[in-house]
């Protein structure tokens, strides 16, 4: 695959493209290191499909964090968006969210929805901040070190696609 084949969005020295198979040990890397049940890679592998976008986030030259969205008719699912922990607070999840969003207008998608952990506040600001509305709740949603944890579930209307 070419440099141009990416489709590569480019701010300083920071790189959105397209997220490979060959991608998996650095994206297994910062998924152990950001959560307590973390996804294996035979479910990272099952998401390379028609019907998903993935996307990896570079910084520095490295891979720092990626995002996994399933399409499913006309509705975008943001699955997985995860930054590594050494670049937290300097934008890169806002910048993976908005590249997501844009991506699924441009593919016809009509909102985008996800779950995020209760617990998760930083996340749900992002999320709100950049124009998420909370739409309900799923009870026991996630594991926990003590059991189970709730999910918001939050979407995002796409104007104009």
């Amino acid at each position: 695959m070419t440099q141009s084949q990416y489709d590569q969005v480019r701010q300083n020295d920071r790189v959105i493209r397209p997220l490979l198979p060959d991608d998996l040990p650095a994206v297994l890397d910062i998924e152990l290191r950001c959560y307590s049940h973390p996804w294996s890679e035979s479910v990272f592998r099952d998401c390379f499909r028609q019907n998903y976008r993935l996307w990896a986030y570079h910084c520095g030259g490295a891979l720092s964090g990626y995002a996994i969205v399933a399409y499913l008719y006309d509705e975008a699912h943001l699955l997985n968006l995860c930054i590594a922990p050494d670049i937290r607070g300097e934008g890169a999840g806002r910048q993976l969210l908005r590249h997501l969003l844009a991506y699924a207008a441009h593919d016809g998608m009509q909102q985008v929805i996800l779950e995020v952990r209760t617990s998760n506040r930083i996340a749900a600001a992002l999320y709100q901040s950049e124009g998420f509305r909370v739409i309900g709740e799923r009870p026991g949603y996630y594991p926990a070190p003590e059991g189970r944890e709730d999910a918001i579930v939050m979407a995002f209307g796409l104007s104009g696609a």
